[in-house]
Order: structure tokens, then C-alpha cells, then sequence
């Protein structure tokens, strides 16, 4: 296995993971806005106003988009044993 391939490999774990992460760390980033947005017009300023929003978000994000993210894990984890043999 070459220098190439490797490369290669680390790249695709490293989209992999943004791809997985990039739909739940953006549904907090909306929800945070949102509260921040609610905060600034209200002038409510309680810092723990913004926690139980975004964890009932990243939750549901994680009910509704775990199947996917553990067929894209799965399929990409397949695809790495199947690496093993070349090694």
C-alpha cells in the first residue's frame, strides 16, 4: 500500500466524518441562532435559556438521521476491511 493510498484513505475518513457531523452541529448552530435572536429582542441574558433547545434539537436530529449515519458509517467501515487484505 502506497503513500497515495493512505492519503487517500485519511482523506475519505475525514469527509466521512464532517459528513456526519456537519447535520447535527448545523441544526445546533440554527437553534443557537434562534435563541440568541429571541435573547437579544426580549433581553432575556440567561446563559442556560439556550441548552435545553439545542439538546432537544441534537437529539431529534439524531433520531431522525441515525439510520443514515450508521449506514454511511457501516458502508465505510465494509469498504476498510475490505482494505485489509491489500495491506
Amino acid at each position: 500500500m502506497g503513500l497515495n493510498e493512505v492519503v487517500s484513505i485519511m482523506q475519505q475518513g475525514i469527509w466521512q466524518v464532517f459528513k456526519l457531523a456537519a447535520p447535527v452541529l448545523g441544526a445546533a448552530l440554527v437553534i443557537g441562532l434562534i435563541v440568541a435572536i429571541f435573547q437579544a429582542t426580549t433581553s432575556i441574558q440567561e446563559q442556560t435559556l439556550t441548552f435545553l433547545p439545542k439538546l432537544l434539537v441534537i437529539l431529534l436530529a439524531l433520531a431522525l438521521l441515525g439510520g443514515w449515519m450508521f449506514s454511511s458509517m457501516r458502508q465505510y467501515t465494509i469498504t476498510l476491511f475490505g482494505l485489509i487484505s491489500r495491506m
